[in-house]
């Protein structure tokens, strides 16, 4: 529902209706949450009374409504969009964009790649192409490149991969739990269903408990092996919607170069 524009917005109460239930609150959970009567609550629903942009701005903090969806709510209640998006390179994004360059930097010789909220990636370090050019032609693949493209194309990372079905399985329980606000708009479940048209990708199964605290994933080219997992850092306190979505993906070796040595 948050990648619709303005000319096909539903209505209002529809909007309020589903973020509630996605979050699992009745009117009364909101009613408490937000100080706001069940009796007015129900009537925004149900259309019978216009809400302020200050209802709006509550009730979206209560249920954590991500700010690209947000101004969707702004939109169908008649006033105009609060938060702007940007390209990254933006001179409002300087300082946002001033510190992520100092960690892409900072993790050299490791891959560290930008990512937006549908896993292309905008912005890598030095390493990360030179990491992933080292298997295939990189070259090759049309930009903006899509992580999760790369890593479930058979003509991408995947041969390169082991236990490549558990580590797909992995990262697709990632695509909800790292999706923005938690909830996969219609573009995500777009993606979702170009990387099922991979062989053997509808197939797999949800990871059964970790016996681990991270999963690896292991890439191997002849006698190399190379063993990553990932920390992800995104923007604390964004005020837009470019800041929101962007992720860094930073990729540290699972064993010490003193142990790799051995």
């Amino acid at each position: 529902m948050g990648t619709q524009t303005a000319l096909t917005v539903p209505q209002l109460g529809e909007l309020l209706r589903y973020w509630r239930q996605e979050r699992g609150k009745s009117q009364l959970d909101l009613s408490m949450d937000t100080g706001f009567s069940q009796r007015h609550l129900s009537f925004v629903e149900s259309g019978r009374s216009a809400p302020s942009r200050d209802f709006l701005s509550i009730v979206s903090d209560a249920l954590n409504i991500p700010l690209r969806e947000r101004n969707v709510l702004l939109l169908a209640s008649g006033f105009a969009p609060q938060f702007s998006e940007q390209s990254i390179d933006a001179g409002q994004l300087e300082v946002v964009t001033r510190a992520i360059d100092r960690m892409l930097q900072q993790h050299e010789p490791h891959p560290a790649l930008v990512l937006d909220r549908y896993w292309n990636v905008i912005r890598t370090n030095e390493a990360a192409p030179r990491f992933f050019g080292s298997f295939i032609d990189m070259e090759k693949r049309p930009k903006p490149r899509n992580l999760l493209h790369l890593m479930f194309d058979p003509a991408g990372m995947r041969p390169f991969v082991e236990e490549w079905e558990r580590v797909a399985s992995g990262l697709l329980q990632r695509i909800r739990r790292e999706a923005v606000g938690q909830v996969v708009d219609a573009k995500l479940q777009e993606l979702l269903n170009k990387l099922r048209e991979y062989p053997g990708v509808s197939a797999l199964k949800p990871l059964l408990t970790p016996q681990s605290p991270v999963l690896p994933i292991v890439f191997r080219k002849g006698n190399q092996r190379f063993s990553y997992f990932s920390l992800i850092t995104t923007v604390g306190t964004p005020q837009c919607i470019t800041a929101q979505e962007l992720r860094v993906e930073c990729m540290f070796p699972t064993e010490t170069e003193e142990k790799s040595a051995s």
